[in-house]
């Protein structure tokens, strides 16, 4: 029998109530099902995320070394296999097996121990961050991912009634200034394959490649929309523009453009915490001034 880690069980009934009871208690039938289905035995202790059960596995038939990643299925997840497949392990992790109607994937064994987290340079963490956003980002989005552009349109349409909640008056002018800039690139919202959740805590060392990015929360959009985790995660106020301009040289962006659509994710961040009666966070807001620039 399976037993489901107690963070696994908090986090899936603090968001996903009811549903994510069920879908916690129905954890340790799933896993034996799939273990079964894909002929795979564990070999190691369990493992879990905000949304997923992961446990170290091996294939019989093979003795491939995998994981097998048993997850909540919402609209972030369910197009995960769809950009490992695209992908193809170019810059990502493998996918071996995947079943639609569950989400559930079997993944390529990467090295759990090591995260790009713990790389004590930081701006070398950033460079490989931007390294592999380039490549994720290189290919066009299939049919079917959510849009940056229905995205954009849907937070610019909560603003009018999100910010009168907001009592510090820079703060709320920092959110007007952050919409106004989404505001201008919303009509056109790109088409490349975006990870969207790309910081330092989902990008694991491999044999094959020394690093490569796992847990994608795919859409389909502008690159810009990109930097935002690899500037929120390991935050420092002082490197915010290195950051910031190390990844877009990498990609090879338009500076105005990715402005736009990280001050977009700092407004999207913001309008979530406002919406669920939460204090913004502070370096959310940081960030968005030091791109933003000297306006008051």
């Amino acid at each position: 029998m399976i037993e489901v880690p107690d963070e696994l069980v908090a986090t899936q009934t603090k968001f996903n109530g009811v549903e994510g009871r069920a879908f916690v208690a129905a954890l340790p039938t799933r896993a034996a099902e799939f273990l079964e289905r894909w002929a795979l035995r564990i070999d190691g202790p369990v493992m879990n995320g905000m949304c997923a059960l992961v446990l170290p596995v091996v294939r019989e038939a093979d003795g491939c070394q995998a994981v097998l990643k048993l997850q909540y299925l919402d609209e972030e997840t369910v197009g995960e296999p769809v950009a490992l497949r695209v992908w193809g392990g170019d810059g990502a992790v493998r996918l071996l097996e995947c079943d639609d109607v569950t989400g559930t994937l079997l993944l390529e064994r990467l090295d759990s121990a090591r995260m790009l987290m713990a790389e004590p340079d930081s701006r070398k963490a950033v460079l490989v961050i931007a390294g592999l956003l380039a490549r994720l980002t290189a290919v066009p989005a299939p049919e079917g991912l959510r849009r940056l552009g229905g995205i954009a349109e849907r937070m610019l349409d909560r603003v009018s009634g999100a910010l009168p909640r907001v009592a510090d008056p820079a703060d709320r002018r920092l959110l007007e200034d952050c919409a106004a800039a989404v505001r201008e690139v919303a009509g056109e919202p790109g088409d490349r394959l975006l990870h969207w959740d790309l910081h330092y805590e989902n990008v694991l060392a491999a044999d094959r490649e020394p690093w490569l990015a796992i847990d994608p929360k795919p859409l389909a959009g502008d690159p810009g929309f990109e930097l935002f985790p690899a500037l929120d995660n390991r935050f420092d106020a002082d490197e915010v523009c290195w950051r910031f301009d190390a990844i877009t040289d990498v990609l090879g962006l338009d500076r105005e453009r990715a402005r736009a659509w990280t001050l977009g994710r700092v407004l999207q961040n913001s309008l979530w915490e406002i919406e669920e009666g939460r204090p913004l966070v502070p370096h959310h807001l940081e960030i968005g001034r030091r791109l933003r620039g000297g306006r008051g």
